[in-house]
């Protein structure tokens, strides 16, 4: 099982509100109370939880509905839609 390929763009991180899994985490603007604006980076990477780690997040609710790669797949096209996104709004 290769490790999920993100690219530390902090889209995922700047829109927590948006997803029921990662609302609690909304520091009041729709960012994750946990991130940095400055390194965009988590400030507590090594503690993060579950719905952030997207392997054990997987292995935990999901291997038994779709396999890896799929889910890999899945959630590229979403980051590449996050990331159009944001370049569409500059």
């Amino acid at each position: 099982m290769i490790d999920f390929p993100c690219n530390a763009c902090g889209q995922c991180c700047r829109l927590v509100s948006k997803s029921a899994q990662t609302a609690h985490l909304d520091r009041g603007d729709g960012v994750c109370r946990h991130f940095d604006d400055d390194t965009n980076l988590c400030l507590i990477y090594h503690q993060r939880p579950l719905e952030c780690r997207v392997k054990d997040y997987y292995i935990t609710h999901l291997r038994d509905e779709i396999d890896w790669e799929t889910f890999v797949q899945i959630n590229l096209s979403v980051c590449q839609t996050l990331q159009d996104d944001i370049s569409n709004h500059k």
